[in-house]
């Protein structure tokens, strides 16, 4: 039983490592639209659009052209 609740408390501290590791990321388009995306967005595509997901868990598809900057939130 002892062995059980230590690959628990192992599983969680292991989920809880990765967790932290994530980096939000500002995504600012030329019309000063921000999105905040957990993680640094795809580099751009072959067909010239960067796609993510943001914080809310929708899925963004924007053209290149349209980005003005990518950055790490402050």
């Amino acid at each position: 039983m002892k062995l059980k609740a230590f690959y628990y408390c192992t599983a969680f501290l292991c989920a809880a490592t990765l967790a932290g590791c994530s980096t939000n990321t500002v995504v600012t388009l030329q019309d000063g639209t921000q999105y905040i995306t957990k993680d640094v967005p795809d580099a751009k595509t072959k067909d010239g659009f960067y796609e993510f997901e943001d914080v809310s868990g929708k899925q963004v598809r924007v053209k290149a052209d349209e980005v003005a900057t990518v950055k790490e939130e402050d």
